[in-house]
């Protein structure tokens, strides 16, 4: 009995693999679409409930199409520069930041914009509905409970964009559930280790040459988690918020506390590794330590520590706007 998945075959980057012209279109692509059109229209319902009207205002649809654009125009921008200048260690787009945003390789090939970070379109999209409602006159902290309501089930899509891609697996498993990602590093079917890990999983090993071995699909788990789990625990509690500002503070750090626990689970990037270590030489693939910290671990703790500023900020100036 094998105790593990191998990656589903007929699953490609390109949702017409072999068809010219059709080639360009990507299943990544895609999910970012359904991602967008998911926020536009749960938030559409936060708004028909009432929850951006106040009696200085009436929110339009025209209002809520240009927020959610400004926000999602500063993500994509905070995503992309996030990812070029602090995931990148070749140094290239610090030498040519021009290249930030070109979406062609050397030989003038069409790629994309490939490698977008979460933690920096956090930062973008919150800047970008600063910025929004600062030019508006509305209250960015209504705004921005009423934008958290939308966003984790968009999320999701995102996740399953990185599956359909076959990127940001986890490390090696033996739960049965674990998956064979075809990207993943390969390891010499000779190290004793390797056959004692294939041994426990019913895994055959070749005589010789190199085996993938199964890894947790963190991208489900971040799915799942940062997406539909705490999409439920903001829409529960989006008619019981006792300040502006409550639902960002829970987004925030619940979405700090969900990854920070999976970034266990899932390999960091190989030219990263881990930015605080017990041990230094541990490998990757595999954790080794609680204490072995990657980049995406810190970013998250940062995420949890302004949510919690940013609760109680909230929380001093809706109780100080009561007593006026």
């Amino acid at each position: 009995m094998f105790l593990y998945i191998n990656y589903p075959s007929w699953i490609h980057p390109e949702i017409f693999p072999g068809v010219k012209f059709l080639g360009l279109l990507r299943w990544y692509g895609l999910m970012y679409a359904f991602a967008f059109a998911t926020a536009y229209f749960i938030l559409r319902r936060v708004w028909k409930e009432g929850a951006l009207n106040s009696p200085k205002y009436q929110t339009t649809e025209d209002d809520l199409f240009s927020f959610i654009f400004t926000g999602i125009i500063f993500l994509l921008i905070g995503a992309r520069v996030f990812s070029t200048l602090i995931y990148d260690t070749s140094g290239l787009y610090r030498h040519k930041p021009w290249l930030i945003f070109w979406p062609f390789d050397s030989n003038g090939n069409f790629t994309g914009l490939q490698g977008m970070s979460y933690h920096g379109g956090f930062v973008g999209g919150l800047f970008g509905m600063i910025l929004w409602c600062k030019i508006k006159k509305r209250s960015f902290l209504k705004y921005c409970d009423a934008m958290v309501c939308a966003i984790p089930l968009g999320y999701t899509f995102g996740r399953l964009g990185n599956f359909l891609n076959g990127e940001l697996y986890g490390r090696i498993t033996t739960m049965p559930w674990g998956m064979v990602f075809p990207g993943a590093e390969k390891f010499s079917a000779k190290l004793s280790w390797v056959q004692d890990f294939a041994a426990r999983i019913g895994m055959e090993l070749p005589a010789s040459g190199l085996v993938n071995l199964p890894r947790h699909p963190s991208q489900l788990y971040e799915a799942f988690f940062e997406g539909i789990v705490l999409w439920l625990i903001i829409w529960a509690c989006r008619k019981h918020k006792k300040f502006d500002g409550m639902l960002a503070a829970i987004y925030s750090g619940g979405y700090g506390l969900f990854r920070f626990f999976i970034e266990y689970f899932r390999e960091p990037d190989a030219d990263l590794g881990y930015r605080i270590a017990k041990d230094a030489s541990a490998p990757i693939y595999t954790s080794t330590s609680l204490l072995n910290i990657s980049t995406g671990q810190i970013l998250c703790f940062l995420m949890i520590a302004f949510s919690i500023i940013y609760a109680l900020v909230s929380w001093y100036l809706s109780k100080k706007n009561k007593d006026l």
